[in-house]
């Protein structure tokens, strides 16, 4: 008897430790309204020669009713970056501090998010959370966002509009609908590579709370404060310019870092301009994910997000269900509030 209440206390204690809590809900900042202001400013890339395009960025959400402000040091030259360090940071600050502003547009990514990330100060945004928009390089700001508690929007930047309109429709339409809080729903074609039932999770429904972002920027949050916590969520990739080998040995980190261990799906972005490896990788980018993830993770492909003109709007840490219908397609939708 003692051996079977011990074993039984052992077994308890393990279901346990092991039991997920249900991801906590974020805060949501609130939906713009007309005679909102919306800040433009670059955390990240230099901006040489983008004035017109920022123009044209700050003349569709004037139009859209908005006021716009510009980062002082948008236009400043650093090399690199759009300014130093300290004056990046500087703008970002002041946006994410003013009670006037309630949404922060990145102009555009590249690479140095991640350099001023540690000296932000969140204080005074926690108390008066916005909407801080983009996609790429801003997975930095997504990632320790969530670990915030806060939502934001995967979506396109003030550079994007550097395309003709016509070609981005989609993009700017899912953009202003997460603005302003419209209900985001979407339906895209089934991929013939899509694993969506699997032992572990055997129901055609998926649901769960929505992270992730460019690979890249995924793998370089290991180990640091914005390390995401995937359990009972689904985790969003998507990545440009990478070699396949690369784009394994990324997934390979994240994997043994356990962001596939209790995960709830994988939502595969565009991955776009893959360069060729001197050896031949020997499969399409869809086998490789498929290899490098476990088995039971169910893994959905071809979501219009990342490095694409179709780019539609997500909403990073909101509760996101994904469904298969009987057409062949891909419903997905995200809870209204």
């Amino acid at each position: 008897m003692k051996t079977t209440f011990l074993t039984f206390v052992l077994l308890m204690t393990c279901f346990l430790l092991n039991a997920q809590e249900p991801p906590m809900k974020l805060l949501q900042p609130k939906a713009l309204t007309k005679g909102d202001t919306v800040a433009i400013v670059a955390p990240a890339g230099i901006l040489l020669h983008k004035e017109g395009v920022i123009d044209k960025a700050k003349m569709i959400l004037e139009s859209w009713g908005l006021h716009v402000v510009f980062g002082e040091n948008i236009f400043n030259n650093g090399k690199h970056f759009a300014g130093t360090d300290e004056e990046r940071l500087e703008d970002f600050q002041k946006a994410l501090d003013s009670e006037n502003i309630k949404a922060i547009w990145a102009a555009r990514g590249g690479y140095g998010s991640v350099r001023i990330l540690d000296r932000l100060n969140f204080s005074k945004f926690l108390n008066n959370p916005k909407w801080i928009i983009g996609y790429s390089d801003i997975t930095a700001f997504h990632n320790h966002l969530h670990q915030l508690g806060v939502e934001s929007i995967h979506g396109m930047m003030a550079t994007s509009l550097q395309n003709e309109l016509e070609e981005i429709v989609e993009s700017l339409t899912t953009f202003k609908k997460a603005l302003f809080g419209e209900a985001l729903h979407y339906q895209i074609s089934s991929s013939d590579y899509n694993r969506i039932q699997t032992s572990s999770s055997p129901d055609k429904a998926i649901e769960g709370q929505l992270v992730g972002g460019n690979l890249t920027l995924l793998a370089s949050m290991l180990g640091s404060e914005s390390q995401l916590n995937t359990d009972g969520k689904i985790l969003l990739i998507e990545e440009i310019g990478e070699y396949k080998y690369s784009i394994d040995r990324m997934l390979q980190s994240l994997k043994r870092a356990g962001y596939f261990t209790h995960v709830k799906a994988v939502l595969v972005g565009d991955i776009s301009n893959i360069k060729p490896n001197t050896t031949q990788w020997g499969s399409p980018i869809e086998a490789l994910i498929l290899d490098a993830l476990p088995k039971d993770v169910p893994v959905i492909f071809d979501f219009p997000a990342g490095h694409e003109f179709d780019n539609r709007a997500l909403i990073m840490g909101r509760n996101m269900k994904i469904e298969p219908l009987e057409t062949n397609l891909i419903q997905i939708q995200f809870d209204s509030k």
